[in-house]
């Protein structure tokens, strides 16, 4: 397999994907697409309070659909890339990883696997303003936190396979 151009990272809350994908993003040279700087750059700041659902989802959807297309652009030109999405499902990591397979671009899944106690704490020291993500300027409450762990799914053995996965067991600091 040739070297990856699009990379996906992959895990639940706090698990320190964005602190991660920054350090593969200096190792690599590549360029860094964050749905969560995304979505604080365009929508948060319109968002209703409480907060709604299935309105996010629809902007979160939105953004990835559009992040996609600049990152196939520069992974066009040779330069590696980095999603930071979370991947909490096998259908978002084989929506993605398939688009960039069709592409003909190399693809490599890297898990996360932080277990949730950490994760929270981790949660916690951002709400507080530390860490290297800490700028995203909104805070993940326990309500966010448990709605990602009621709905997250970790890769199987075959998406591991099939995605050229790393598992990386403690994750990062958040």
């Amino acid at each position: 397999m040739s070297e990856p151009l699009v990379h996906l990272i992959c895990g639940s809350t706090g698990a320190g994907k964005s602190t991660y994908a920054l350090a593969l993003c200096r190792d690599a040279g590549a360029v860094y697409f964050s749905i969560d700087e995304w979505m604080a750059s365009l929508f948060w700041m319109d968002a209703p309070k409480p907060i709604d659902g299935a309105w996010a989802l629809a902007r979160v959807e939105r953004c990835m659909t559009q992040i996609w297309t600049v990152a196939a652009r520069v992974a066009e030109r040779g330069v590696p890339v980095v999603l930071d999405f979370g991947f909490g499902t096998p259908e978002l990591r084989a929506r993605f990883g398939d688009l960039a397979r069709d592409r003909g671009f190399a693809v490599r899944l890297h898990v996360l696997d932080v277990a949730a106690e950490e994760r929270w704490r981790r949660v916690q020291a951002r709400n507080a303003g530390a860490g290297e993500t800490r700028h995203l300027d909104f805070a993940i409450t326990r309500e966010m936190f448990d709605f990602v762990e009621a709905t997250w799914r970790a890769p199987d053995a075959d998406e591991m396979t099939r995605y050229n996965g790393v598992r990386i067991e403690g994750g990062s600091q958040a």
